[in-house]
């Protein structure tokens, strides 16, 4: 079986469906893990999902899929704005990256608009809620089936 997406979720997204709505969305991440696997799925990949309020815990993942994944899914939370470990792991990871928020980082406040990730990601997707995780598989997709994408 071809290595599987990782979808890494950092601090707070265990909170999603009543932390905030109003900016996150009423979705659980349950609910985010079942779409992104059943879409996944539709494109013929497989995901690891997981979610760590621990900067450590997300670096092991990240570790963990460069041996063992196909590429990296993150949304990493405030840790976007704050982590160069993150970013470092990342690097080292040598796997297609994207960037993912569920809400749009650039209407908010102005710390959130500098991010570690993406200098080392292939590309960012911010603002459609939990559909960011389907629009990033589709692209991870394209990123690792070139010849398929349209």
């Amino acid at each position: 079986m071809a290595k599987p997406i990782y979808i890494l979720n950092g601090p707070n997204l265990n909170l999603l469906g009543t932390r905030e709505p109003e900016i996150y969305g009423s979705q659980t991440l349950d609910d985010i893990a079942k779409l992104s696997e059943t879409h996944a799925q539709s494109l013929g990949l497989s995901t690891a999902f997981h979610q760590s309020n621990a900067e450590g815990q997300l670096i092991d993942w990240i570790h963990q899929a460069r041996n063992d994944g196909a590429g990296i899914i993150l949304n990493a939370g405030a840790y976007t704005h704050t982590s160069i470990a993150i970013a470092d792991a990342l690097s080292a990871a040598e796997l297609p990256v994207i960037e993912l928020h569920l809400s749009n980082v650039f209407a908010r406040e102005p710390f959130r608009h500098h991010s570690y990730i993406a200098p080392v990601a292939n590309g960012v997707i911010c603002g459609f809620g939990a559909t960011g995780y389907r629009l990033a598989l589709s692209a991870m997709s394209d990123i690792l089936n070139p010849q398929s994408s349209s």
